[in-house]
């Protein structure tokens, strides 16, 4: 679609959202029109964000370096990867906010329905087309299946929001299996279709709605899911207005199968022609025959060809390292970033001599696997967070670091800051949500544990329930955590699998 025709909506936003900061409409009232634009006012009504649509989380060098431009325009200090695989902007005044609208459709990106009753972000794995041992090239048909999910936007009014998935391996880590709506890749180069699931409150995992489909196909997999939902979903509940729902509803994933298969009768009936083909990639760059290795280090597919690894804490960039990525890339071919769902940037089609220069560039990166973690914005920025999910983590990599930990004696966690699960708390082996807890009968900031959630396709998982541990002692419970795992002689993912009760004897001590 034209990115030019989402322009007619934006004088619009601006009047509301002047009202809004004129003291004119409530939060409640801003926050309900201005979902649709992509955009929230932050907690205290001082500033907003913006998200930033990157379909199939692929930022190519003209995207990057419009973001970058930005940034440096207008000063902006603090911004964020989502686990959607977006680009948040954060503390913006409304007269930038406004300006960086208009000019982002003039790049080409589009912000219209990044929030609200909308469909979202199209998901698709970081290294799609680039990834050894993947089924296949996931990517392009994500794309297709993200712009037709933009005439979606201003048709008949959802009930909430949509998210489509898309993974090229049981690695899942797009959790197609368990989205509104999963294509999943399968070693015939075909899709089986997951629909109607979804993290949060009451998580459940998709029901298998089409198996070894053709790839181009998948429209009108999309638009059954879409009709159904205008049929099915609860108009009445917001809390109830998520396809995973209609499962209960239906009575039974039977049911809805056939609910499903119902309104995909007719969409093939209508007689549309939604067959589409993909432009499938083709990655000509040669190598420049070295060798290179290290962590953050991974071999493509193409030979001589290699993938950089980024992930700032939090998944919150430094500005000033995001900007010097843009301009060193500018003149390499091929290479872009790809944002992935545990907040990782990847740059990818890189040559050896390219890739020192980038791992050079990207030193502030992570060094363990626990410094990998999840986190959402928080609640020191986001108006319905319950809790500050990024100063947690900060304060857990901290203690972490301060005691040694070595790399492997913990995981990634997943911390969110509520129960909506922006950072995924229920897929980690250890996840955090954020709530309250009960200390000399007083109310204390608290975050729930969920321990053992699995993404991986054949063995999803649920993250279960443990209890609720003071914020302030999260730190302290996961340094002991490290220490008794690194005594071991183990990694934690061995040392779990051995002692299956463990965590739950050692969490304890901090959630009774």
């Amino acid at each position: 679609m034209d990115t030019q025709q989402w322009k007619q909506y934006l004088p619009k936003f601006q009047e509301k959202t002047a009202q809004f900061y004129d003291g004119v409409l409530s939060q409640s009232e801003y926050k309900s029109f201005s979902g649709f634009y992509g955009s929230y006012a932050q907690r205290g009504g001082k500033a907003n964000m913006l998200r930033l649509r990157m379909p199939a989380g692929r930022v190519t060098k003209d995207k990057m370096a419009f973001t970058a431009d930005i940034l440096k325009k207008y000063h902006i200090s603090r911004m964020h990867f989502t686990t959607c695989q977006t680009i948040q902007l954060h503390d913006l005044q409304p007269d930038v906010l406004c300006n960086i609208m208009d000019s982002a459709l003039d790049a080409g990106i589009v912000i219209i329905g990044g929030g609200g009753d909308y469909p979202r972000n199209v998901m698709c794995p970081p290294l799609s087309g680039v990834e050894k041992d993947e089924y296949f090239d996931v990517l392009p048909w994500a794309l297709e299946a993200g712009e037709y999910l933009l005439h979606f936007i201003c048709e008949k009014k959802m009930p909430r929001k949509l998210k489509v998935g898309f993974s090229n391996s049981p690695r899942n880590v797009t959790h197609a299996t368990y989205r509104d709506l999963g294509f999943v890749a399968t070693k015939e180069g075909k899709f089986d279709v997951y629909s109607a699931g979804g993290l949060g409150i009451n998580p459940c995992f998709g029901v298998k709605v089409g198996q070894g489909i053709e790839p181009e196909m998948i429209l009108y997999y999309i638009k059954a899911m879409w009709l159904t939902f205008l049929a099915y979903g609860n108009y009445d509940s917001r809390v109830k207005a998520r396809t995973r729902y209609m499962q209960e509803a239906l009575g039974g994933a039977k049911q809805y199968v056939s609910a499903y298969e119902e309104k995909l009768k007719e969409v093939f009936d209508s007689g549309e022609n939604l067959c589409i083909q993909a432009n499938k990639q083709t990655i000509s760059k040669k190598g420049d025959a070295n060798m290179i290795s290290g962590s953050r280090i991974i071999e493509q597919n193409q030979e001589g060809l290699y993938t950089v690894s980024w992930h700032p804490i939090g998944g919150m960039p430094n500005v000033d390292t995001f900007c010097e990525l843009s301009d060193t890339i500018h003149d390499m071919e091929a290479v872009e970033m790809r944002l992935s769902p545990d907040e990782t940037a990847y740059l990818i089609n890189l040559t050896s001599k390219e890739a020192e220069r980038i791992m050079e560039l990207t030193k502030d990166s992570a060094k363990t696997v626990f410094e990998t973690s999840v986190s959402c914005i928080g609640a020191s920025v986001c108006q319905v967070g319950a809790r500050d999910s990024q100063a947690l983590l900060a304060a857990c990599v901290e203690a972490v670091r301060n005691a040694k930990i070595p790399n492997g004696a913990l995981p990634q966690i997943h911390i969110s800051g509520c129960p909506s699960s922006c950072g995924t708390h229920q897929t980690g082996t250890i996840g955090f949500r954020g709530g309250m807890k009960k200390v000399d009968g007083k109310p204390q900031p608290g975050f729930v544990l969920y321990v053992n959630g699995c993404e991986r396709q054949g063995k999803e998982a649920m993250g279960r329930e443990v209890g609720t541990i003071s914020a302030d002692k999260i730190p302290e419970f996961l340094v002991k955590l490290g220490k008794i795992v690194s005594e071991s002689g183990l990694e934690f993912n061995e040392w779990n699998r051995i002692n299956k009760s463990a965590l739950d004897e050692i969490a304890i001590e901090y959630t009774s």
